[in-house]
C-alpha cells in the first residue's frame, strides 16, 4: 500500500504510474480461462464507466477497455449486460456505460444544463410541447430510433443536420425521461421510458443532493484512477472543477481523499486510500483513444511522457501517426502507437503506421506488439496481420509479425 498519512505523502513518478496502472487493472497479468460476465464486472468496478464512440474502422472503441484488461473474450458481454441492465448508457464523461448503481448519481445533471450542447437543452424551454409530444409519442411505439418519429420539424444545416424531434428526443435522454440501448448492426440508439428500462427498486432510490452526488462521483474517479489531481478528478465524470474544489478539499479532510505530492507534477494530488503500489507492472496491452487510463490528455503526458492527440479529424496530409492510432502499453510505459484498421473483407488486420516513443524502438518493442497484434486479430476473428512500411517500428514489426501466428 501507499504511505498514508493526513499530512499527505511524497510519491516518486514511478510510483504514480504504478498506482494508476492497479488502478485501472492494467498492472497485471490477464486473467486465464474462460472470460465471463463476472471479469467484466471487475473491469467495470476498477474503471468505474467505459466511454462509447461509433467509429468502427478497428472495432467499436466500447469493446477495446475489455479486451485490454481481460484478452480475448465474447464479444457480446456488453451487449449482454445492457440488455439486462446491469449497465446503462448516459452522459457521463461522453456518452458512457456505467453501472446502474451509479446512474442514480447522475440524476442531478439530468436537471441542469451542466455539459448539455446548447441546442439540446434550448428545445426544452422553447419547445416544451413539442418534447412533450415526442415524449408521447415514445410511450406509445417505444422502443424505437430516432428514424421511427414522424417528421417533426426541418432538419438542420449544420454537419449533424438533427432534426427538431431528434433535439427533442435528446434532450428527453438527458432529463432522464427516456433512456436508450445500442442496436448492434448500426449502433443506433433504441429509446424507451425510462421506467420500463430502469429496475423499480433503482428508480425508488431517493436522488443524492447535487453535492453529495459529485462527492461519490469524485470518489469513485479517485478509486479508478489512483493517484490524481483536482483536474484529472473531475474530468473523469465531466465535474466542473471551480465547483468541485470545496468538495474534494472536504473530502480530503474527511480522509477519503490523501493529499500527496507527486514527482515532476506541478500541482497538488489527492491519493485514495485503497491506492495500491504493485511490486511490478506486467502490462501489454493495445488502449483505445478513449479508454479510461488515457482519455485526459494532460495526464496522460504527465504520467507516461506521452503526447496522445487524435487525427481522425486532421487532413490525412497532416496527420503525424495515422487515422485511428491505439497506444501500445508494455510494463508501465507506451512504448509505440499503432494505425490499426480491420480488413473485414480480407479477413487481415492492417497496421497502417507503426511509430516507436524515443528508446523503444527494439526488437523487444516489435515482438511484444506483434504478439499482442496477433491476439487482437484472432478475437476480430481476422486470420493475418500486415504491417505497412510506414513509421520507425514498422521493419522490425513486420519481421516479429511474420513469425508470430494469429491466435
Amino acid at each position: 500500500m501507499a504511505r498514508r498519512t493526513r499530512s499527505g505523502a511524497d510519491l516518486s513518478a514511478g510510483q504514480a504510474r504504478w498506482i494508476a496502472l492497479a488502478a485501472q487493472g492494467l498492472a497485471g497479468a490477464r486473467p486465464a480461462g474462460r472470460i465471463d460476465r463476472r471479469h467484466a464486472r471487475r473491469v467495470l468496478d476498477r474503471v468505474g464507466l467505459i466511454q462509447i464512440d461509433s467509429v468502427n474502422v478497428l472495432v467499436r472503441s466500447q469493446e477495446l477497455p475489455l479486451f485490454a484488461r481481460l484478452g480475448p473474450h465474447p464479444r457480446d458481454l456488453l451487449p449482454r449486460m445492457a440488455a439486462d441492465v446491469e449497465v446503462i448508457e448516459y452522459w457521463c464523461h461522453e456518452a458512457s456505460l456505467l453501472p446502474i448503481a451509479t446512474w442514480p448519481l447522475m440524476r442531478w445533471r439530468m436537471r441542469t444544463p451542466d455539459g448539455v450542447w446548447k441546442g439540446v437543452y434550448a428545445i426544452g424551454r422553447e419547445a416544451p410541447g413539442l418534447v412533450e409530444e415526442v415524449r408521447a409519442f415514445v410511450a406509445e411505439h417505444g422502443p424505437l430510433t430516432v428514424g421511427d418519429l414522424p417528421e417533426q420539424g426541418r432538419r438542420s444545416s449544420s454537419m449533424w443536420g438533427w432534426s427538431q424531434g431528434k433535439r427533442a428526443l435528446e434532450y428527453l435522454f438527458w432529463s432522464g425521461a427516456v433512456t436508450a440501448r445500442r442496436r448492434p448492426a448500426d449502433f443506433a440508439r433504441v429509446y424507451e421510458l425510462t421506467e420500463r428500462v430502469v429496475p423499480p427498486a433503482v428508480l425508488a432510490l431517493p436522488a443524492p443532493e447535487e453535492d453529495e452526488a459529485k462527492r461519490e462521483l469524485l470518489l469513485i474517479a479517485a478509486r479508478s484512477l489512483g493517484v490524481a489531481t483536482l483536474q484529472d478528478l473531475c474530468d473523469y465524470h465531466r465535474i466542473n472543477v471551480p465547483r468541485a474544489r470545496p468538495l474534494v478539499a472536504e473530502l480530503a479532510e474527511e480522509g477519503r481523499l490523501i493529499p500527496v505530492t507527486v514527482e515532476g507534477w506541478d500541482r497538488p494530488a489527492y491519493l485514495h486510500p485503497d491506492a495500491a503500489i504493485p511490486r511490478a507492472a506486467r502490462a501489454r496491452a493495445l488502449l483505445s483513444p478513449f479508454d479510461s487510463l488515457v482519455w485526459f490528455r494532460p495526464r496522460t503526458e504527465r504520467l507516461f511522457g506521452f503526447r496522445y492527440r487524435l487525427e481522425i479529424y486532421v487532413p490525412a496530409r497532416k496527420r503525424v501517426h495515422g487515422y485511428y492510432v491505439l497506444p501500445f502499453l508494455l510494463g508501465d510505459r507506451l512504448v509505440a502507437r499503432v494505425d490499426l484498421k480491420a480488413d473485414r473483407a480480407a479477413g487481415a488486420l492492417l497496421v497502417q503506421a507503426a511509430h516507436a516513443e524515443p528508446g523503444a524502438g527494439t526488437p523487444e518493442t516489435a515482438g511484444a506488439l506483434a504478439a499482442e497484434l496477433a491476439l487482437m486479430a484472432g478475437w476480430l476473428g481476422l486470420g493475418t496481420v500486415r504491417v505497412a512500411r510506414r513509421g520507425d517500428l514498422a521493419p522490425l514489426l513486420a519481421a516479429a509479425t511474420a513469425a508470430t501466428p494469429v491466435g
